[in-house]
């Protein structure tokens, strides 16, 4: 009997590394159909799940829609490398008994580190400063310390309290939204949670940590970004469609805000014609806050584990569909 297969789409990952290693020794064939490899071939990603006839999948941000799901009646179980899976159709793959999960808190300490990085280039103009200078300038601008301004916190999850730590670490006052604050939390850090509108008016950074749904696309619109402070700053390594990015270049165009920093966008790459390209205040990285080799290990491993816990008969950590099982039972 040949081999169940497990197709692996995350950009990162390489034949023989340590989840390749890992999932070979718990009996599985591993396929790579990468996006460098699909752009090769000439395949798309419905194509390469069908010729692999693929069990399970190790999944990167391509978009999972239920045609790439429907390719290979064999699926059970869609693995995404990190904590985001709003690129996976979850209902289409729960009317079908696929499993899907994250890994969430994999990267929590890179994404925080990022938002620190970002924090500091926006207050002290750091890349601008350095664009000035390869060009041959020698400008000398005041920026602004961090301790001491007020750093807004929307969504206390696992990277949210990392983010605020971090804040308070370096002499921040931080406040946070979040309805499901941990009273834990707030008895150890004395972070209070706020409403959404008491965040915006009070914080001199807004940084936002919560996951795109029906709830939270486009939160950050016009009317919130009014009630932002006058040259405050806005972070993103969220989802790019939590934040309107046209009212966002009103708001900047307008100058009612300072800057913003985005790790993500509505649209990845970033769109050559897009407003937000104008502006020196606006810091855009290429989705690469959770981009570092340790968070990736334990991203992709994780994943890795879980595709072998489905594939195994056991239940996999961080499922986000648990409904998944009686499904396919139904399937079946």
């Amino acid at each position: 009997m040949p081999a169940t297969r497990v197709l692996v789409t995350t950009a990162y990952l390489e034949p023989g590394g340590e989840v390749d290693r890992l999932l070979r020794e718990a009996g599985l064939h591993t396929v790579f159909a990468r996006p460098a490899d699909r752009r090769a071939t000439g395949r798309s990603l419905a194509a390469a799940v069908a010729e692999a006839g693929a069990a399970g999948i190790v999944a990167g941000t391509d978009p999972f829609p239920a045609a790439v799901l429907d390719a290979s009646p064999a699926l059970r179980v869609v693995a995404r490398c990190g904590a985001g899976y709003d690129n996976v159709d979850v209902a289409a793959a729960t009317h079908r008994g696929v499993a899907v999960t994250h890994t969430p808190g994999a990267n929590r300490r890179s994404v925080a580190e990022h938002v620190l990085g970002l924090m500091v280039s926006c207050a002290r103009g750091i890349p601008q400063n350095v664009a000035d200078v390869r060009a041959g300038g020698w400008s000398q601008p005041s920026g602004r310390e961090l301790a001491g301004a007020t750093l807004g916190v929307v969504g206390l999850g696992s990277i949210g309290r990392t983010v605020a730590r971090l804040g308070l670490a370096i002499g921040m006052r931080v406040v946070g939204h979040d309805p499901r604050l941990d009273p834990a939390f707030h008895a150890e850090t004395g972070v209070a949670a706020l409403s959404l509108e008491e965040v915006l008016g009070e914080a001199d950074f807004v940084t936002l940590h919560l996951a795109l749904d029906d709830s939270t696309r486009h939160l950050v619109d016009a009317a919130a970004l009014r009630r932002m402070r006058p040259g405050a700053y806005l972070i993103n390594t969220a989802r790019g469609g939590i934040v309107d990015e046209e009212a966002l270049a009103d708001a900047i165009a307008e100058g009612r805000l300072a800057g913003a920093a985005l790790d993500v966008t509505e649209q990845e790459p970033l769109p050559a014609d897009s407003r937000l390209r104008a502006f020196g205040g606006v810091l855009v990285t290429g989705h690469i806050a959770g981009a570092t080799a340790q968070a990736r290990s334990r991203s992709s491993l994780a994943a890795a584990r879980q595709v072998i816990d489905v594939l195994s008969g056991r239940d996999p950590a961080h499922v986000v569909n648990p409904e998944w099982a009686a499904a396919r039972a139904e399937v079946r």
